[in-house]
């Protein structure tokens, strides 16, 4: 009875166990932001091209891109003088994560008072 009673909670500990895959690709987002912040020898452009190929990996895999991704690539987007492909991935941040849009415009128009 006790062998019966250690093998059924065993079972159900290890059952209980089992991961589940991410509902987003994030692929390589966070090294992308990484080396934003740590401004370390990977350039801008290099976090585009690291950034765009997590958006194709994520179609290939037939998963979402997580989120902050496409925000972020239109940061990089922006701050290396593409505002227009900067625009472009804030729309699609926007319209994958609605709940994303106040701090977008937020930054947005900050950009754009800075500028006056």
């Amino acid at each position: 009875m006790r062998v019966l009673f250690v093998v059924f909670f065993t079972t159900l500990f290890l059952g209980g166990c089992k991961t589940t895959e991410p509902s987003y690709y994030y692929g390589s987002y966070q090294t992308a932001v990484y080396s934003y912040f740590k401004a370390s020898e990977v350039g801008a452009s290099q976090q585009i091209e690291m950034l765009e190929g997590v958006i194709e990996q994520a179609r290939g895999k037939g998963k979402p891109v997580a989120p902050g991704v496409h925000a972020h690539l239109g940061m990089l987007y922006f701050n290396t003088g593409n505002a227009s492909l900067g625009q472009v991935n804030f729309d699609i941040e926007k319209t994958l994560f609605p709940e994303s849009a106040a701090y977008l415009d937020f930054l947005m128009n900050k950009n754009a008072s800075d500028k006056i």
